[in-house]
């Protein structure tokens, strides 16, 4: 069963912890475009490998397969070339039959449904979701370790079940804020909310946390 948040601390929470992503939330590559092709690349990149070390390969992927199809037309030889660096290129050969599905069933668009883009190689539930948030906007949150760990302290006040905090997750998403949303959870649980030395005092939710 979903925890239940009172609506009138649900809203502090949204309100406390989007006006600190506002000022603090990093402005990472990805962060700065809805293209759903460019967000799919950078969640199956990220999906094993640090922010710091993606991003300019991410951008280095890009220019070097700008679309869908540029990417499904490509080589593999040359797709995992252009991966060298970020490592487990089990996840490049994905990407790479990924773009190919896109094409051939999609016209060599990204879905924006659940169903579909978990049928595509290397998507699975959590970069479903992030590509529907972050480009699509809809109203889910893709839980990470981060995320679930940020939701647990502050919303529920208790340890809760994958598919709890999943549910509470998409609940927690404020209207028209879902990339916002999701990508300050994702901050403060790598940033303040850590698993091992929390800085509660340094973090925005801390007078609201049902820690």
């Amino acid at each position: 069963m979903r925890p239940e948040v009172p609506e009138a601390r649900r809203r502090r929470l949204q309100r406390d912890l989007l006006a600190w992503y506002g000022a603090r939330g990093r402005a990472l590559g990805w962060r700065q475009t809805r293209d759903p092709y460019a967000i799919l690349v950078s969640e199956v990149m990220l999906q094993q490998t640090q922010a710091a070390r993606v991003e300019p390969l991410w951008r280095a992927f890009l220019d070097r397969f700008p679309t869908v199809p540029a990417l499904a037309a490509g080589a593999p030889g040359d797709v995992l070339l252009q991966w060298r660096g970020l490592g487990y290129n089990r996840r490049a050969v994905a990407l790479h039959r990924c773009a190919r599905q896109l094409v051939d069933r999609h016209g060599g668009a990204v879905p924006d449904d659940l169903a579909a883009l978990r049928a595509l190689p290397g998507v699975g539930p959590y970069t479903g979701r992030a590509v529907l948030a972050f480009a699509f906007g809809h109203h889910v949150a893709p839980v990470d370790t981060n995320v679930g760990r940020v939701l647990v302290r502050a919303a529920a006040g208790r340890p809760l079940r994958a598919a709890e905090a999943q549910a509470l997750a998409d609940a927690m998403v404020p209207a028209g804020a879902a990339a916002a949303w999701s990508h300050a959870l994702m901050d403060l649980g790598a940033g303040l909310c850590t698993a091992r030395a929390a800085r509660c005092a340094a973090c925005p939710l801390e007078r609201t946390c049902a820690w």
